[in-house]
């Protein structure tokens, strides 16, 4: 067999390959590199032996050590649900008041709340809660249903026209254009009183024709200043809030066709204590109303009847 070629500057024996005059040096790899390697292919191997690693035609290889991620992620949910169960009987046995008075229950309340609100709550809310055309605004002053604890529970618990027997929203919105009740002359005056109601200006001799429209249509549940009823959800026209939108095609549109909104009853999904942890964390993250009170609840999709919350 003839002798390699060395190359004359290194000494290095070359491949043989040449390209263009540059030839190819059978450069040896660097020892650390090699004892690398093997250290890798014997890693490899006692994996094998001690972890699943092999698939078969029925299952796999166990291993020595027997280790299953299944299991561990069974064990980890069974710790978790062992510690959330400490936490849930304190919840059970104490009242929303109580969770609030206690910093260390409170912050555990907080935590399950965030959690639910963000899984359930937020798609229509928003992460912060701070909603969205036709979804209420919970971080603000401003509530339909009662902003106190226990009517925020209430109203998570039954929703709002969601089917429960309990469920608020017994007021419904009409639809006063599409169902012919009012003309359209007649709509569009009245979404001119609306306006003015909010302290907006609106022309004048609208408002003089719409005055007893108001009075015979809408007086009844919004009460003849417009201010609404927080007990039966229905909105304040006369303050800045609108659930709906507050210019004049909005208001328009929601007195054409009526705005009725659908929360839905979270009483068969959500286990007690974790509707008072949402209440908590809606209350105390979300602008609840102190105790007692009467103004405006949590969660409803839309206003009872109201050209606007």
């Amino acid at each position: 067999m003839s002798e390699r070629e060395r190359d004359e500057h290194t000494g290095t024996e070359t491949t043989g390959h040449e390209w263009d005059g540059i030839k190819e040096l059978d450069t040896p790899l660097p020892r650390w590199w090699l004892w690398v390697w093997y250290g890798t292919i014997l890693f490899s191997i006692v994996y094998w032996v001690l972890m699943p690693a092999w698939p078969g035609i029925s299952g796999y290889t166990k291993g020595v050590l027997g280790a299953s991620d299944r299991s561990a992620v069974v064990q980890e949910l069974g710790d978790l649900a062992k510690h959330r169960r400490a936490g849930e009987a304190r919840l059970q046995n104490a009242s929303l008041q109580q969770i609030e008075a206690d910093p260390e229950l409170q912050a555990y309340a907080m935590q399950v709340g965030q959690s639910v609100f963000g899984d359930n709550c937020a798609t229509c809310h928003g992460a912060g809660g701070a909603g969205t055309k036709g979804y209420p605004n919970l971080r603000d002053d401003v509530w339909l249903w009662g902003g106190t604890l226990d009517e925020i529970r209430h109203t998570i618990q039954v929703g709002v026209r969601s089917g429960h027997a309990q469920a608020r929203g017994e007021k419904m919105m009409p639809a006063f254009g599409r169902d012919q009740l009012l003309t359209d002359a007649q709509i569009t005056d009245l979404t001119e009183y609306v306006v003015a109601l909010s302290g907006r200006k609106a022309s004048a001799a609208a408002v003089g024709r719409a005055r007893q429209t108001f009075a015979d249509q809408c007086a009844a549940c919004h009460g003849p200043a417009g201010t609404g009823d927080p007990a039966q959800g229905i909105p304040n026209l006369t303050d800045a809030e609108w659930l709906y939108g507050s210019d004049r095609a909005a208001i328009r549109d929601q007195l054409w066709n009526g705005r009725n909104g659908v929360m839905p009853t979270w009483e068969a999904r959500f286990s007690p204590e974790m509707i008072k942890a949402l209440a908590v964390y809606i209350h105390a993250n979300a602008g609840g109303d102190a105790e007692p009170a009467t103004p405006v609840a949590a969660a409803p999709q839309g206003s009872a009847v109201g050209a606007s919350r």
